[in-house]
């Protein structure tokens, strides 16, 4: 963070100092919310939880090393006490963008975030110094949190914006006003909470309406409610995509024997070429956006292709691949899933599982329920299990209550009969299935949304290897 006395911390958060000899002492050290988190030189920032009271331990980081706590009470120990954390909060990280002259890019989307703010933030720092949202910590506190862990030589922050309804993106970007606003997609994601797609456009909107007349709106050309926000803003448009008057597309696309996709990368100022590390076809949607940021930024095509080719997954359980010493390869994609990410999957296991199906391997999509679809749900699901079985995925394990049992009977009213489809009650009775009957050169998929917890599957798969279920060491790539 930014060095900030705890008298200059006050003013801004418009907060009181209690039990602080000295106000000119200068937080040093990054703003965190989770007491293990705390570093000699920073500040705590203490939330009142329904389960977890932040505010109960303040004298254990300040112990620790804390300069203070910014709290709504006094706490006994140094502390900023104001009325409302969160405002406090994000008054505070407000302070410190403009106080940086750092290039904020933000980026929003109903599925892809996480996966292109990665590349972004691979890309970019080729350039200059760039700090990004970690994980998906994209809302508004994990928002501020990431602003404030920009330093004196942060020259790109990287911010990615979730939102659960109308406004909420208008909120972010008060709180950290971008220069650059990417739009990858208006999908289902929480279709069950917006209403629909038209509602949800117009939410995602609210990032191209917040840019200044001398930022840019990066928007997919490919999906026409992103494309459609061109006119929701002063700020000059970029477009990428496959069509043919994207400004940044992608020609010759083709998936290699792995999975892994490969294109052409063409910008305003030249083409180069592009193997992907990543796994899927989608990936290349996420790519070109990434690339048509790093354009904006003066970043020539041969610097940009070459990032993109060597950047690789940086935050967890998205389309994580490790193969087994014993031939098995398990995908844990089981962070989040929506019923465009599901096809996603789904075909990048088909395209994964060529090469393995030519020496006897199967490929297995192990899926639980798809979350906040709203009267949607039941066709949704139904239509991922029909959609398994027309990409002639091998096994299908459906996993969990009512939405898995929808998902298996998609399938079987497709034609998946017998044994090529099965609904399992929970994560254990798919462990115990899958342990009975994979075999080597088997993939295995395991995707649903983050509430249901099937990353458990996935890891449990390559524990085994470790602990002697299948043999051998796990190789991680």
């Amino acid at each position: 963070m930014i060095a900030l006395s705890l008298a200059e911390i006050a003013t801004v958060v418009g907060g009181q100092t209690y039990d602080i000899p000295d106000p000119s002492v200068r937080v040093t050290a990054p703003v965190v919310r989770d007491s293990r988190e705390v570093e000699p030189g920073g500040l705590f920032v203490a939330f009142a939880g329904e389960r977890v009271d932040g505010h109960d331990y303040a004298a254990q980081v300040v112990a620790a090393g804390a300069v203070a706590v910014l709290a709504q009470r006094p706490v006994g120990v140094p502390a900023v006490v104001v009325d409302d954390v969160q405002a406090a909060l994000g008054a505070l990280a407000r302070h410190v963008v403009t106080r940086l002259g750092a290039t904020l890019v933000a980026l929003t989307g109903s599925a892809g975030k996480t996966s292109t703010k990665d590349l972004i933030a691979q890309v970019l720092q080729r350039a200059a110094p760039t700090v990004w949202t970690p994980g998906s910590f994209n809302n508004e506190i994990g928002l501020p949190l990431t602003a404030l862990s920009a330093t004196e030589e942060t020259r790109f922050l990287v911010l990615e914006m979730g939102a659960r309804g109308k406004g909420h993106i208008r909120y972010l970007t008060g709180l950290t006003p971008p220069r650059i606003g990417l739009v990858l997609n208006v999908g289902s994601a929480h279709i069950g909470e917006f209403g629909g797609r038209e509602q949800i456009a117009e939410a995602k909107g609210e990032l191209v309406e917040s840019l200044p007349a001398d930022g840019t709106a990066i928007l997919n050309a490919d999906d026409p409610l992103v494309r459609a926000m061109a006119s929701r803003t002063q700020a000059r448009v970029l477009l990428f995509g496959e069509a043919d008057d994207a400004d940044v597309r992608a020609e010759n696309v083709r998936l290699m024997e792995n999975g892994q996709p490969a294109f052409t990368l063409h910008t305003p100022s030249g083409c180069s070429d592009v193997r992907l590390r990543l796994y899927g076809e989608h990936h290349v949607s996420n790519a070109l956006a990434a690339a048509a940021v790093a354009h904006d930024l003066g970043m020539s095509v041969e610097e940009i292709a070459l990032a993109l080719s060597e950047a690789g997954t940086l935050s967890r359980w998205r389309m994580e691949v490790t193969e087994r010493p014993d031939g098995v390869t398990v995908v844990n994609d089981a962070y989040n899933a929506n019923p465009e990410s599901m096809r996603a999957a789904l075909r990048a296991l088909v395209a994964m599982g060529k090469a393995a199906q030519a020496k006897g391997g199967r490929t297995w999509a192990v899926l639980g329920p798809m979350a906040e679809l709203g009267d949607e749900g039941l066709a949704e699901h139904d239509a991922v299990g029909r959609l398994a079985v027309r990409l002639n995925v091998n096994k299908l394990v459906a996993v969990g209550g009512r939405e898995a049992s929808w998902l298996q009977l998609g399938a079987y009213n497709e034609g998946s009969w017998g044994e090529e489809s099965v609904h399992v009650s929970d994560a254990q009775a798919a462990i115990d299935l899958l342990r009975s009957e994979l075999r080597p050169g088997d993939v295995v998929l395991v995707k649903a949304s983050r509430s249901v917890g099937l990353e458990s599957v996935a890891q449990t798969l390559v524990a085994d290897t470790a602990a002697g279920t299948a043999t051998g060491g796990v190789d991680a790539r």
